[in-house]
């Protein structure tokens, strides 16, 4: 597994950008049937955790711990390791355990000339499993165009799970890319961790086509209206839009 190594990647000038990608719902379509899955694994696992042992939770208690933890861990998955002693490994593979995973994906296609065409080097930051998120990348046959892979199982830090948007976690993947804020792009779906990235000085953009409102996953949670708030520097509809929008993304000295 990759994990948070130190880039070996000499041929990239030492002023060019670092680019953060997400995953889900910014390189593909997860709203269109990835997210309904992994909801309703979520929910089946939840009502085993919050039942009696016999009788699983009811959908009331179990939408409202979901909803709950996600708001005060940024990640349900915190709040049932924290509260209920779940193992985040074997959450991790329940929920994210589909045997049709890859009739389920729908992407734009050009996703490898887009990430050719960028400066700089890409790093995949993702809150999925890495077995999941390694199949996905596979399949849009891009893998090859990041230089890591984290997946949340390693995003660890002081030896607790850490995922975005943790501020924690962004400053340790800086610190192990040897960049600088200045220097970072997170690109995302999840107006929650575009905030953090900003509060910590990184350049930020938004992808907006996949959003859905009410969309079933809570970290996608998008406004009723696709307004660009302050903390992000770029909207776009797609990915492939992100080379008409450097000058706005080098503001700092990425223009250097």
């Amino acid at each position: 597994m990759t994990s948070l190594a130190v880039p070996t990647d000499v041929n990239i000038k030492p002023s060019a950008p670092v680019w953060l990608f997400d995953l889900d719902n910014t390189l593909h379509n997860a709203s269109h049937a990835i997210f309904p899955a992994i909801m309703a694994n979520m929910n089946t696992y939840i009502a085993r955790v919050l039942g009696d042992g016999t009788t699983p939770a009811c959908v009331e208690t179990v939408n409202a711990a979901r909803t709950l933890y996600w708001k005060r861990y940024g990640a349900t998955l915190l709040g049932l390791v924290k509260h209920h002693g779940v193992r985040a490994d074997h959450f991790l593979a329940e929920t994210h355990g589909m045997d049709d995973l890859l009739s389920m994906i729908r992407h734009e296609k050009g996703l490898g000339q887009l990430l050719r065409r960028l400066p700089g080097r890409k790093v995949l930051l993702t809150n999925a499993p890495h077995r999941y998120s390694t199949m996905v990348l596979r399949h849009l046959g891009i893998a090859r165009h990041f230089t890591h892979h984290i997946a949340i199982e390693s995003m660890r830090v002081n030896g607790q799970l850490r995922p975005k948007p943790s501020k924690l976690l962004l400053r340790k993947v800086m610190r192990h890319q040897r960049v600088t804020a200045r220097r970072c792009i997170l690109v995302e779906d999840t107006l929650a961790n575009l905030r953090t990235a900003h509060a910590l000085g990184m350049g930020t953009a938004w992808v907006t086509q996949y959003l859905k409102v009410g969309d079933p996953i809570g970290a996608a949670h998008p406004p009723k209206r696709l307004v660009r708030p302050g903390w992000v520097d770029v909207k776009v509809r797609s990915v492939k839009h992100l080379p008409q929008r450097l000058a706005r993304l080098r503001r700092s000295p990425l223009a250097t």
